[in-house]
């Protein structure tokens, strides 16, 4: 998992420390040094970094070594690799979260357009006007920009040269694009 073959090192609690991650070094070297002094197993979910760079993240379980007169000289255990589950895990909590997160933010955007134009305010300042009735209303946000949306048809409708305008400019746009 380091990055190294078989027998082309030996390992050594220092070695295998240089390797944690350096936001978790210090929280392992604990957790050795407390199973060597307190004698007590130990298991860690930390990260380290192998020989080329890639970050893995890991769960070691492990157990201090005696020697023949019961001193500790040492630990022992197994790492188990948990990157490809947790980068599963999280794939699959996005697949699941990022639709809704979408879709919740459509009517927040759509909400946010509809002010503008009403109001003749840039996004920053429809948002702000949609938060704040939120705010005030104690009702949530995207729950306020549907129900702003579904009491659209409830207006009267735009007067038929504000149409006229806007169909001559939705079929010239292009126009003003190149």
């Amino acid at each position: 998992m380091h990055g190294y073959a078989p027998g082309e090192i030996e390992p050594t609690t220092e070695l295998l420390l240089a390797h944690k991650h350096p936001e978790d070094r210090e929280q392992v070297a604990e957790a050795i040094a407390r199973s060597l002094t307190e004698g007590h197993p130990f298991s860690s979910r930390h990260r380290f970094l192998d020989t080329a760079g890639g970050e893995h993240r890991v769960m070691l379980v492990a157990d201090r070594i005696l020697d023949a007169t019961g001193t500790p000289v040492g630990t022992a255990g197994y790492y188990i690799d948990l990157t490809d589950t947790l980068a599963e895990a999280e794939r699959e909590t996005l697949d699941a979260v990022i639709p809704e997160v979408v879709e919740n933010r459509a009517a927040i955007e759509q909400a946010k357009g509809v002010l503008m134009r009403m109001y003749d305010i840039n996004a920053d300042q429809a948002f702000k006007v949609l938060k704040w009735r939120s705010q005030e209303t104690n009702t949530k946000l995207r729950d306020l920009a549907e129900a702003l949306l579904n009491g659209l048809p409830q207006l009267p409708p735009p007067p038929p040269n504000t149409v006229a305008a806007f169909d001559h400019l939705l079929l010239t746009i292009h126009e003003q694009i190149r």
